[in-house]
């Protein structure tokens, strides 16, 4: 969770502690989307051969914690801050390794030649710059402005589609939801539940991939992925309801990764199944989880330092990783290397995106932030 920083202009936002446990629990989330986007390239674009099969789940428990550090972070300060300033701060969180990721994407693009992505090779520079300065302000690209294919809106940084919709998340919370009542907020999470459940059970798929592309059918996913979670987070936020235990980030971690790694439910025959078990996740164990890391009281031992760390690097690590998995995909699929090859190549792609996610928030976005900070927000971080 973010520490927040107040502006010369308005009155000063007292800091807040974080939630250690949650920002742990959101680097093993990071870590979790990392193995599956490896295991993914070797499963021959076949969602029902996956060794994590509901990997992408990470992203609706990203967005539920969004939720609950959101509201934490800013029911109580409206009457001291505006909606600008409430937008220059997350602008100033997130926005340098949105750009990062861009620029990474960019310098990685051409490494990616290959029949996996048929449009790299044929992609002037020109278009290529042209979609990473606009990859930098985090505004999604059409179909046609494709230069992969996979008609992703962020086509140099595949994930950053995640970071498209927490944007309009924020928007939605600081234009008017954030004043809605515990009740009638209640009532929108239900509401948007059911939203969810018709589509990952009706859907006609079972499950809940997608949401990357600026077409109607991906839009849905999307805006069905990100309602119910970011705001059941607020919504539990509000609540106050925690779950004090004992080795609470051992326990939410294992609930996590259980629930990501299980097999895929009701195999081709009965889609609903998996559907019905993506949304379970999302609409009661994913809160469970919150509510468990939120009631860890302490703030040093092992646990909370190892949290610590991997909840620094979550988000650099999320928004960085994915331009070297296009270029492990390219290889997959180019040169059909064995099981033993490929994982041993996977296993230095994921050392090397964690090394390089590190020098990322050591070197540039603390650095950046903290100036930012000052310049922006008008005092130091």
């Amino acid at each position: 969770m973010d520490t927040e920083i107040s502006s010369s202009t308005t009155p000063k936002l007292p800091t807040k502690t974080h939630y250690v446990i949650l920002d742990g629990l959101r680097g093993v989330a990071s870590l979790m989307v990392i193995i599956y986007h490896l295991f993914e390239a070797n499963g021959n674009e076949n969602r029902f051969k996956q060794y994590i099969n509901h990997g992408y789940l990470a992203v609706d428990f990203f967005f539920i914690l969004s939720g609950f550090v959101i509201a934490y972070a800013y029911d109580d300060r409206w009457t001291r801050m505006s909606q600008w300033d409430f937008y220059k701060r997350r602008l100033v969180r997130l926005q340098p390794m949105v750009v990062m990721g861009s620029l990474i994407g960019a310098a990685l693009f051409y490494f990616q030649k290959g029949p996996a992505f048929p449009l790299v090779a044929s992609t002037p520079v020109s278009k290529m710059l042209l979609v990473m300065l606009i990859g930098c302000t985090l505004i999604p690209v059409t179909t046609g402005m494709d230069i992969r294919g996979w008609n992703e809106m962020h086509p140099l940084d595949g994930p950053a589609w995640s970071l498209f919709f927490e944007y309009c998340a924020n928007i939605l919370y600081a234009v008017g939801l954030r004043k809605l009542s515990n009740r009638v907020l209640g009532i929108f999470v239900f509401v948007a539940a059911l939203f969810l459940l018709q589509y990952s059970v009706f859907g006609g798929r079972g499950d809940v991939i997608g949401g990357w592309s600026i077409d109607p059918t991906q839009l849905h996913i999307g805006f069905a992925r990100l309602l119910f979670p970011f705001f059941a987070g607020i919504l539990l936020m509000r609540l106050g309801k925690r779950i004090e235990m004992k080795g609470a980030f051992a326990i939410c971690s294992l609930l996590l990764i259980v629930s990501l790694v299980l097999p895929r439910f009701g195999g081709t025959e009965h889609l609903w199944m998996n559907g019905l078990y993506e949304a379970l996740c999302i609409i009661i164990l994913f809160p469970l989880i919150v509510a468990i890391g939120a009631g860890e009281q302490r703030v040093d031992g092992p646990s909370i330092r190892i949290a610590r760390f991997f909840g620094d690097l979550s988000f650099p690590l999320y928004i960085t990783h994915y331009p070297l998995v296009y270029i492990y995909t390219a290889w997959i699929v180019r040169d059909k290397p064995s099981l033993l090859q490929s994982t041993e190549v996977g296993a230095v792609l994921f050392l090397s995106a964690i090394a390089m996610a590190y020098a990322c928030l050591k070197l540039y976005d603390e650095p950046v932030r903290k100036w930012l900070s000052k310049k922006v927000l008008g005092r130091p971080a």
